[in-house]
């Protein structure tokens, strides 16, 4: 537990803390003990608060659906697996030989929960402070939140200016995408009525679909 402890940036005082935000149903069933579910629930409202708060501490342009979509971009299976994969959660997890051979040790919901069970597992442990660092350290991309909220909705303006004409269309297609699980880019094409205007490239679908849809925007403006 000690590596696992230097890369999540905390030492528990309780270390037991640590060893239930591990351990899955399956082996807690087969060994009578307590799983991570109990943590997983906490740390999942730990984790939308302290985006809420800093979105709206930090965005003060943005709506309330803005930053309702942004905290769930950056709560999601999507975005929390990637930390668990960056801290080598998986081996330190506790399964059932069962789960372990059906695959649950790279299963994605698995390590996704297990983020969130360190998380209230690091507030239990040491208050709020520490579980906020833990989350601005290893979840949270403050850099691309600042972007994403200052951003205009490309899209959202790119179909309004094509749907001032009847039957004006929009359409997104991926290009392609590449890198590990971790640290993906892909690239989509965005066409305007049959024609393709812009390719955008982003670490998410949705960022490379925004980039594309600006520049077919300054296309449709030049």
């Amino acid at each position: 537990m000690n590596s696992l402890e230097k890369a999540i940036g905390y030492s528990f005082k309780n270390r037991e803390l640590l060893e239930q935000a591990l351990t899955h149903s399956s082996y807690a069933n087969d060994r009578n003990t307590v799983s991570y579910e109990r943590l997983e629930f906490l740390g999942d409202s730990l984790l939308g608060y302290i985006t809420a708060d800093y979105l709206y501490r930090n965005t003060v342009n943005l709506s309330e659906g803005k930053m309702t979509r942004l905290r769930a971009d950056h709560v999601s299976e999507q975005a929390l697996y990637p930390v668990a994969l960056r801290l080598d959660v998986g081996p330190y997890m506790r399964l059932s030989k069962g789960e372990e051979i059906s695959g649950g040790r790279n299963r994605v919901s698995i390590l996704a929960d297990m983020i969130e069970a360190i998380i209230a597992a690091i507030y239990l442990d040491g208050g709020l402070e520490e579980a906020k660092k833990f989350v601005f350290d290893h979840v949270l991309d403050v850099s691309a939140l600042k972007i994403e909220g200052s951003h205009t909705d490309y899209k959202s303006e790119l179909q309004e200016l094509v749907q001032k004409d009847a039957g004006g269309y929009v359409e997104y297609s991926l290009v392609s995408q590449s890198g590990p699980d971790h640290d993906k880019r892909f690239v989509f094409s965005v066409t305007v009525n049959g024609k393709v205007l812009g390719e955008g490239e982003g670490r998410s679908k949705k960022e490379a679909e925004q980039a594309a849809a600006e520049k077919a925007l300054k296309e449709l403006k030049a």
